[in-house]
């Protein structure tokens, strides 16, 4: 699979956390749909792919960072029957205002808890959970190295981080391929449903320059964990990361 190591893992370039959370606020009508868009309708199928990768162990407590409007632990809750409890954080609280009613219509809103909270900064002691996922989010932390340290922090021993994140495809032509989908076609769509084109070209540029592959899993390792792998998907243009503690 291709790598890319970029030198800043930081992947804010320019932009405020601040930005950050108000462009998540204002797309969180559209964050499903631009989820859908940006995967082109595969992310669903991903995220149900997350609950095989939880340690073997009943009754876990499961930790979702940037959890957005809530989506993979509705997926986990749906294909698992070895989780008791989740609790999804995100800084976008207009995010989660949008996730709970999704709980309720589900029965979930007694399992899952939706909160404000900070990947790098996770308001929970050490040793707390089974596993810690993260979903198309991760490139949008101010500092990846320390927030994977936040999630090893957190884990139990023998819990498992667990990554789904964008990716670019190894095969020289279907990357140009997706390149051209991502800078040409995704941000006009997206900025017409949205009426956020700021928000689509922000991410557009988050895939491209975050690093991927063993250039991702090398940060892993240097976090802690072990037993480090990646499953890339769909011609690698998403993977799932996992790592013990």
């Amino acid at each position: 699979m291709t790598i890319h190591s970029p030198s800043n893992i930081t992947n804010t370039k320019s932009h405020s956390r601040a930005e950050v959370w108000k462009m998540f606020d204002r797309i969180a009508h559209r964050y499903d749909l631009l989820n859908r868009l940006l995967s082109l309708w595969q992310d669903v199928r991903w995220r149900n792919r997350v609950a095989k990768y939880l340690p073997a162990r009943d009754e876990q407590h499961i930790l979702d960072l940037a959890t957005g409007t809530g989506d993979l632990l509705i997926s986990i809750f749906k294909h698992s029957k070895r989780v008791k409890s989740g609790i999804g954080i995100d800084m976008a609280e207009k995010m989660l205002e949008f996730g709970r009613p999704k709980l309720k219509k589900r029965g979930l809103d007694q399992a899952i808890t939706l909160q404000t909270g900070d990947a790098t900064e996770i308001p929970f002691p050490a040793d707390r959970f089974d596993a810690v996922t993260i979903s198309f989010g991760i490139r949008n932390v101010t500092d990846v190295s320390r927030a994977l340290g936040e999630m090893k922090r957190v884990l139990k021993g023998g819990g498992k981080a667990i990554i789904l994140e964008f990716s670019l495809p190894g095969n020289a032509l279907l990357r140009s391929l997706y390149l051209f989908y991502f800078r040409k076609v995704l941000p006009r769509i997206g900025g017409l449903i949205s009426g956020d084109s700021f928000a689509y070209r922000y991410l557009n540029e988050t895939v491209e320059t975050f690093p991927y592959g063993e250039a991702f899993c090398d940060l892993m390792r240097q976090a802690g964990f072990h037993q480090v792998k990646m499953t890339p998907l769909t011609f690698g243009i998403a993977t799932i990361y996992e790592g013990e503690k």
